[in-house]
């Protein structure tokens, strides 16, 4: 009663007002499930999840014996339409490792969003307040060997797995794709649609298909119209 008040206060509409306690329901009641579920299912299949983590909607896990999952405290997994900002999601989050010694490691406060992460031999690391917008897929392999073409359905290729690592306060752009044995700096970002195939140093911005360095990110990417300020 007391946010309806304060509402009344303000001057809204009470469609407004019927707005805003929808969005707030939608956004708790998600949460509370999402995150029970995710807790409940990381028991049972020794997944390692740190505390206050959340999950909004329902996170898919797959731990092969021998590999390892592990989650970070304070991390978000966004899986529900309902709680995306940016666009819909294709998918819920998925975390799978599919051999043994394979692994997933997400750090600290890193936000995940309809985020598919496979690791089928090798370790995919995902730094600390990582930003992954909807719709990115991260992998550590072909999944099939390219050479010769007639054996592809049948080779798996584990000699040309290779791990994947994600630095500290990266963003990624939505719809990326981040390919085997791509290290991607500290403070990085990848434009939206990007496939990245090759290492992006720290701080920098990149973007394409494949994805290259644009440029190097300063202090004057903080706001528009900074360019040439003293410090």
């Amino acid at each position: 009663m007391n946010i309806l008040r304060k509402a009344l206060q303000r001057g809204l509409t009470p469609s407004n007002i019927i707005s805003y306690v929808c969005l707030e329901s939608m956004r708790l009641w998600g949460a509370f499930w999402g995150t029970v579920r995710l807790r409940c299912k990381a028991a049972l299949l020794g997944v390692a999840v740190g505390p206050g983590t959340r999950a909004h909607g329902p996170v898919g896990l797959l731990r092969w014996p021998g590999g390892s999952i592990r989650i970070g405290a304070r991390a978000s997994l966004i899986s529900s339409r309902r709680r995306a900002t940016a666009a819909s999601l294709y998918a819920p989050v998925r975390l799978r490792v599919f051999g043994p010694g394979a692994a997933i490691e997400i750090g600290e406060g890193a936000q995940l969003s309809g985020t598919s992460v496979t690791a089928r031999s090798q370790r995919i690391s995902i730094g600390r307040q990582v930003l992954l917008a909807p719709n990115c897929v991260i992998v550590d392999s072909d999944f099939h060997a390219p050479w010769p073409p007639e054996t592809r359905a049948t080779e798996p290729g584990l000699e040309r797995d290779a791990p994947v690592s994600i630095g500290d306060y990266v963003w990624i752009g939505m719809n990326c794709l981040i390919l085997k044995g791509v290290s991607i700096g500290e403070g990085a970002m990848i434009g939206a649609g990007s496939v990245v195939t090759r290492d992006v140093p720290p701080f920098c911005l990149a973007a394409g298909a494949p994805a290259r360095v644009l440029r190097r990110l300063g202090p004057e990417d903080a706001m528009p119209g900074s360019e040439g300020r003293g410090a």
